[in-house]
């Protein structure tokens, strides 16, 4: 079977190789139209990247690809923590690419990797599972971290339902009457899931304001509740920095923490336990997802006809001075 180059995805696409380099290597001088032809052409011809097919040749490459959503904040810095100690250990290496949350430029990221790296990591809440099953390339092992499972590889995900159910169970058991949800970004899975718990958990005491997981919302947020919910004496955010920013806009306007408003966020980044008061949380240790990753895809790698299954990590409650009214 001949390799397919770049030359064949360039005229089955009808652009210039020089066009299709650009749409392969994600460069802002191309057409969305453009790159959308030239992804599908690279798809349906199978094409691995020249620099790929080189390393391919020489065997494994020793290194593993990870691809996140984002590469700042200290939720994700956590993750990458984790997966670079488990890899140093192992004298792996790291190709590291970020996406922002587009299936585009995931499914980019994934195919600049193909044939560099000997197993990948993927963590994408705001991509489906059909998408992944159909993007991922075949025959290298890869991890899904907090996505839906696609029925063909492995996936790490976080049980953010039981998380959310236990925050507002600790906000009721504080005696809050009104609680607010910030939310995170609408179709990111570990957001719906986070608001989904809140809905069910709280009922009629629960109001949602919409946010995207970054400071701004909480401060937009608070500023809403300051506004128009005066009422409220509870806050589950969707994560801590959104609570952490939301609790100091409130402590602004005169309501404080813990006196007037509960206050608990999600993750269990480590700066939450030095904000003024310290943040209650729904911890997840962060850097252990990412070991565990690196694990299952050593596992993935040594033993690839193994069916895939979903490892779930429960968060786990750590109250501290921000919602703590009651023993």
């Amino acid at each position: 079977m001949s390799t397919v180059t770049i030359r064949d995805v360039a005229r089955r696409a009808d652009v210039s190789v020089a066009s299709a380099s650009r749409a392969l290597n994600n460069h802002s001088n191309v057409t969305a139209k453009t790159r959308e032809r030239v992804l599908a052409a690279a798809r349906a011809l199978d094409y691995v990247p020249h620099l790929g097919a080189r390393s391919l040749s020489r065997g494994r490459s020793n290194t593993i690809g990870v691809v996140l959503p984002d590469l700042f904040g200290e939720f994700f810095s956590e993750i990458i923590r984790g997966i670079d100690y488990a890899a140093h250990r192992r004298g792996l290496q790291l190709l590291l690419s970020n996406m922002h949350g587009s299936a585009e430029e995931t499914e980019i990221a994934i195919r600049a990797m193909r044939g560099r790296v000997d197993g990948l990591l993927v963590m994408s809440p705001q991509i489906d599972a059909e998408f992944l099953g159909r993007s991922l390339p075949k025959g290298l092992p890869a991890i899904v971290m907090n996505a839906a499972a696609d029925g063909i590889h492995p996936t790490i995900a976080i049980d953010n339902l039981a998380g959310a159910r236990d925050a507002v169970a600790h906000l009721l058991a504080q005696g809050c009457k009104r609680i607010v949800h910030i939310a995170g970004p609408r179709g990111n899975a570990d957001a719906d899931a986070r608001r989904a718990g809140f809905v069910e958990a709280a009922g009629k005491a629960g109001i949602v304001i919409d946010g995207d997981f970054s400071e701004a919302s909480g401060i937009a947020a608070a500023r809403r509740i300051l506004a128009d919910h005066r009422d409220v004496d509870g806050v589950f955010a969707a994560n801590d920095m959104t609570a952490v920013a939301c609790m100091a806009t409130l402590a602004e306007g005169g309501i404080r923490a813990p006196v007037d408003v509960a206050i608990i966020g999600f993750d269990g980044v480590p700066i939450a336990q030095y904000v003024t008061p310290a943040l209650s949380t729904m911890a997840l240790n962060l850097a252990e997802l990412g070991e565990r990753a690196v694990e299952r895809l050593i596992a993935a790698t040594e033993n690839p006809e193994a069916p895939p299954s979903t490892e779930m990590m429960t968060p786990q409650l750590v109250i501290r001075a921000s919602s703590r009214r009651h023993a």
